[in-house]
C-alpha cells in the first residue's frame, strides 16, 4: 500500500474578496520531498502557503493532512520589523506554545536555541538585537525559529528574496543539508536559476497548476510561457537548464 501525502490540496480555490487567486488546484506533498512553487506576481503562490498555514480560507475544495503535523513557517524576510525590540534568542523562543514568554527563557530553552543556531552556523548571534544582523544571518534566523520546533514540513515564502549571490548559495546549501537529514520542504521561489534549477521538484502556478515535475520536466518554454504569459527560452548550462527572459539569463524573477 502507498503511503498517504502529508499534505493534500485537492480542487483548492481561494479568493480575495471577488478575486480568485487559487482555481481549483491540485497538489500533493509527501514525506521527505522538498518542492518549489514558482509563478509570476499575482499567481497565488503566498496564498497557497497561507491556506496550507490555515490562515487564509478555502472558499472550495479542500485542504487535507495527516494527524498531527508541525509546521515550521519562514516568511518572507521584507515582512519582518526588524525594529522591534527583541533579541535573536527571545525570537525564536516566541514559538514555543506557552501562553506568556516575556521576559523569562529557561535553562533549556536557551540551550535548544543555541543548539540550533548552532546547527545552522549562527551560534554567536543569540544575544544581539535582530537589526543588528546581515541578510543571510536574518534568514537563518527565521528558519532557526521554525526549526526551534522540531517541524515535520518546513514551509518557506521566497526565501531567497532580497539576499546577495552568496548568501542565496548558502541558503540553498542549507536547506540540502536539511532535506538530506530528512526533512520535508515546500517552498515558493521566483529565483528560476539561482534556487528552483537545483530542486527535485517544482509547481508551476499561475492561479492552477501549470505543470508539476522535475527541473527538466517543467522548465520547457511551452510550460513557461503558459506561466508567466510571456515567451522564455531554455538554455542547457553545466547540465542544468537555464532560463533566459528576452535574450538575457534570468538570474533573478520579477514576480513572487
Amino acid at each position: 500500500m502507498s503511503t498517504p501525502p502529508l499534505i493534500n490540496c485537492e480542487h483548492v480555490s481561494c479568493t480575495y474578496g471577488n478575486a480568485a487567486v487559487l482555481d481549483d488546484v491540485y497538489m500533493t506533498l509527501n514525506r521527505g520531498e522538498f518542492v518549489g512553487v514558482v509563478g509570476p506576481s499575482g499567481s497565488g503562490k503566498t496564498t497557497l502557503l497561507k491556506a496550507i498555514l490555515g490562515t487564509h480560507p478555502v472558499a472550495h475544495g479542500a485542504i487535507t493532512m495527516q494527524p498531527k503535523l508541525t509546521l515550521g513557517y519562514v516568511p518572507q524576510v521584507e515582512t519582518v520589523d526588524w525594529y522591534f525590540p527583541v533579541t535573536v534568542e527571545e525570537v525564536i523562543v516566541m514559538t514555543r506554545s506557552k501562553s506568556t514568554w516575556w521576559p523569562r527563557i529557561t535553562l533549556a530553552e536557551r540551550t535548544a536555541v543555541r543548539e540550533v543556531l548552532e546547527r545552522l552556523g549562527i551560534g554567536e548571534v543569540a544575544h544581539r538585537h535582530i537589526r543588528e544582523l546581515s541578510g543571510g544571518q536574518q534568514q537563518r534566523v527565521f528558519l532557526a525559529r521554525a526549526m526551534f520546533r522540531n517541524p515535520d514540513i518546513l514551509i518557506m515564502d521566497e526565501p531567497t528574496s532580497g539576499v546577495d549571490v552568496r548568501t542565496r548559495h548558502e541558503v540553498l546549501h542549507l536547506l540540502a543539508d536539511l532535506h538530506a537529514d530528512g526533512l520535508t520542504i515546500l517552498l515558493t521561489t521566483h529565483d528560476l536559476n539561482g534556487l528552483a534549477a537545483h530542486l527535485p521538484r517544482l509547481v508551476c502556478l499561475n492561479k492552477r497548476v501549470i505543470a508539476d515535475g522535475n527541473p527538466r520536466e517543467v522548465l520547457t518554454p511551452s510550460v513557461l510561457e503558459a506561466t508567466y504569459g510571456a515567451p522564455m527560452d531554455v538554455l542547457e548550462h553545466g547540465g542544468m537548464p537555464l532560463v533566459v527572459d528576452h535574450g538575457r539569463v534570468q538570474m533573478r524573477g520579477e514576480g513572487k
